[in-house]
């Protein structure tokens, strides 16, 4: 009961869109997916505002009491929300303060799972939800593609195919291929290959290698079965080790020793593993977030074109075995959720399937003419009159007073080595220059990846009259910013636990000290689209590639000039500038970093941007020390 007690004084507030409703279902589908979370959780700790646009009433009886069974909420516009909660897109979650803010339909869901169990630590169930090493669906939906179908590109396909289906047969949305065609894909997991050899053993002993029975989960369990109940069902390995650890019981395991055969069987020659959920073998939050979304699917296809169901022998299997879950059932239907019945289906594999192959994937484009190696490309730029060059620092001597400021401002706070804190105050110089001398009184400056608030913790202090927004996806990052920010007692900081994405404010200056990859470029490209300032020290060139948002190069200049593979070993080689490399090697590395930053500069400047790329002073400070200054004409 102290646990409970504890978490109803900390109670925070959780804000859901709302844009209408139908049999079984609050649009948006991230609404849905979030109470079907809170239902299975049995989580009463938030309370929740559904906020309506202006032309939806907020008169509270229009909900339907059959979608939101023993939920308490309250319904507001979206001119009520909290200042912070309004610069963000929805599901949101604030604490008390209203200061910092979690946004993003993955960030809340997760905070969910979190607050469930530590307000009652005996349901460790709902932790494994959050998956291997509690990663699922934490990383962002800019760089995981498997994020982004779960989080963003199903939901929203979901929705447009509901609006849009008439009596004419429908074309399926190509995320709902994608994800049959994850389904068709072998399982990994991080003992896969003793879960492999067991089940090569069991197919010795059969006889035969039967692979997993897609259709062959029961349609109607109770809660209440026992975990060998659950095994009778189910008769291939991935069935068994998946309910065990639901029914909470040990996975199965062979106290003898696995005969010889096995043991030296290559890898190669293990049957692989099939998915008995979405992400594998055990049930976690990517699951929740799909049941509602694919539920509302096959209703319009059963109901209207049900001779297309045999287009998804998989996904209809998963979905008859996800209502075998305990707990699933009951918190479907306090979300009005009712269960199709489907008929068993054949196993259509990928080879023989009709529309997977129409999947689209990553295309692969030969260069003939393509040499490997830096040097010939950056020949190939010269040739077209790009040249490594960088801009005059502004003031390379300037230092902020670090004596002068409270410790909490110092990254020394932030439990840092002596060495590697002097280099970051040395960083910091560079940045915190550029953008004191651009801020006026009024502004909103934003710190994108801002980590444990190194740079804004900075502006916050020496900027009273500017506010100043953290944002950052990881959460322990974040708090620790808190509180140094707490300790300083700073009134004009706010922080955001989310995707850049998410963020949807008006801004004056965005900055980013080492944003990783292509978390520079999605910096810069939403400074462009708000006509704010940037100050952005990118990092991690090694990783830069073709995303759903990007292409490289970016600038026309370069495009005409170099390929995506010749621009790809750019961004290797630049990655080569760490201390231990001789001076040559790290040379050539800088140049490289140069040159990728000079098509970034590019690409602003062809938006209306004026961009200098600078070195920051001293060099030793980083071995990423090339710094994007941006403002717009």
């Amino acid at each position: 009961m102290k646990a409970i007690k504890k978490s109803l004084t900390e109670e925070e507030y959780l804000y859901l869109d709302f844009s209408h409703q139908t049999k079984g279902c609050i649009f948006p589908l991230h609404t849905s997916v979030t109470l079907f979370l809170l239902s299975y959780c049995d989580c009463k700790i938030f309370k929740i505002c559904l906020v309506v646009t202006k032309e939806v009433s907020t008169d509270s009886s229009l909900l339907r009491d059959d979608l939101i069974q023993d939920v308490e909420i309250q319904i507001i516009s979206r001119q009520e929300l909290p200042p912070i909660v309004q610069n963000c897109c929805l599901p949101a979650v604030v604490e008390r303060s209203d200061n910092f803010c979690r946004a993003g339909l993955a960030v809340v869901l997760r905070h969910i799972i979190q607050k469930s169990y530590e307000a009652d630590p005996l349901k460790k169930e709902l932790l494994e939800l959050l998956g291997f090493k509690k990663t699922c669906l934490k990383a962002c939906a800019e760089v995981s593609q498997w994020t982004r179908l779960c989080e963003l590109t199903i939901p929203l396909a979901i929705e447009n195919f509901l609006r849009e289906s008439s009596d004419q047969p429908p074309t399926i949305p190509v995320e709902i291929l994608q994800l049959e065609k994850k389904l068709s894909e072998p399982v990994r997991v991080h003992n896969d290959d003793k879960l492999r050899r067991q089940k090569l053993k069991q197919q010795k002993a059969d006889g035969v290698g039967p692979p997993l029975t897609k259709g062959k989960a029961k349609s109607e369990v109770h809660t209440q079965e026992t975990s060998e109940e659950l095994d009778s069902a189910s008769e291939s390995l991935e069935l068994k080790v998946a309910f065990s650890k639901l029914t909470v019981q040990e996975e199965p395991a062979t106290t003898n020793r696995e005969p010889s055969h096995i043991r030296k069987a290559k890898a190669s020659d293990l049957p692989p593993l099939e998915h008995v959920f979405a992400e594998g073998l055990y049930f976690t939050l990517a699951d929740i977030v799909l049941l509602p979304c694919i539920h509302h699917f096959l209703v319009i296809i059963c109901k209207k074109f049900s001779e297309k169901l045999v287009e998804f022998p998989l996904l209809a299997s998963w979905y008859q075995r996800i209502q075998e879950v305990p707990r699933v059932k009951t918190a479907a239907s306090k979300c009005g959720i009712q269960f199709l019945h489907l008929p068993k289906l054949l196993t259509v594999s990928t080879e023989q399937h009709p529309n997977l192959s129409e999947v689209p994937g990553v295309e692969e484009h030969s260069d003939p003419l393509f040499i490997g190696g830096p040097r010939p490309t950056m020949a190939k730029l010269m040739e077209k009159g790009i040249e490594v060059m960088f801009s005059p620092h502004p003031c390379p001597t300037w230092t902020v007073d670090w004596n002068v400021l409270p410790a909490a401002v110092s990254p020394k706070e932030g439990k840092m080595s002596s060495d590697r804190a002097l280099r970051k105050q040395q960083q910091l110089n560079n940045l915190v220059y550029v953008v004191t001398n651009q801020a006026k009184p009024g502004d909103r400056i934003v710190d994108f990846c801002s980590g444990g608030g190194h740079v804004g913790i900075v502006l916050a202090h020496m900027l009273p009259s500017c506010q100043v927004t953290l944002i950052e996806n990881k959460e322990l990052s974040l708090i620790r910013a808190k509180k140094r920010s707490d300790e300083l007692g700073l009134s004009n900081i706010w922080f955001i636990q989310a995707n850049m994405e998410y963020f949807t404010g008006m801004f004056n200056i965005g900055v980013a000290l080492h944003a990783c990859g292509v978390a520079t470029d999605m910096v810069i490209e939403h400074c462009i689209k708000t006509r704010a300032s940037f100050v952005t020290c990118p990092c991690c060139y090694g990783f830069i590639q073709n995303t759903s948002k990007f292409n490289f190069p970016k600038s026309e200049q370069f495009k005409k000039t170099l390929s995506y593979k010749e621009h790809m070993i750019l961004c290797r080689f630049a990655d080569q500038t760490a201390v231990q490399l001789p001076p040559q090697r790290r040379l050539i590395g800088k140049q490289c970093m140069c040159l990728v930053d000079l098509d970034r500069a590019r690409a602003a400047e062809e938006c209306g941007y004026s961009v200098q790329v600078i070195s920051m002073e001293p060099e030793s400070c980083s071995p990423k020390n090339n710094m994007i200054v941006g403002v717009p004409i």
